[in-house]
């Protein structure tokens, strides 16, 4: 169970990274990608922040987050400027692919008989 204050850096870190990634997009060329940070998980040592980005269309996610956690200690460093006054130490970021929206998509899929799992 998290800590009020693991829950409190969680937030923060999460609308910092998401600005970061937000801002990051529209300098490049990737205008037609969607990455929004569904969810950070802090450790209870503030050593290491598990990010779970969401990315549509889905088809390009590992190719986002290779680049995503190949420049993750440029991310880092860019989260530690605009947290400065905050914390004292930004933990390490470590992204994961959140496939939560096709998890829930082949489910209602299936309910509604589009792909039936049983034929």
């Amino acid at each position: 169970m998290e800590t009020t204050r693991q829950k409190k850096v969680g937030k923060l870190l999460q609308k910092d990274i998401a600005e970061i990634l937000q801002k990051r997009l529209q300098n490049s060329n990737n205008r037609s990608v969607i990455i929004s940070v569904s969810k950070v998980i802090v450790s209870v040592d503030f050593s290491v922040a598990k990010v779970y980005i969401s990315v549509f269309p889905s088809e390009n996610s590992a190719i986002i987050l290779k680049e995503v956690n190949s420049s993750s200690k440029k991310l880092k460093h860019e989260v530690s400027q605009k947290t400065k006054k905050q914390l004292r130490k930004v933990p390490d970021l470590i992204f994961y692919i959140d496939d939560s929206l096709d998890y829930i998509d082949e489910i209602e899929n299936s309910l509604k008989g589009l792909n039936n799992p049983l034929k």
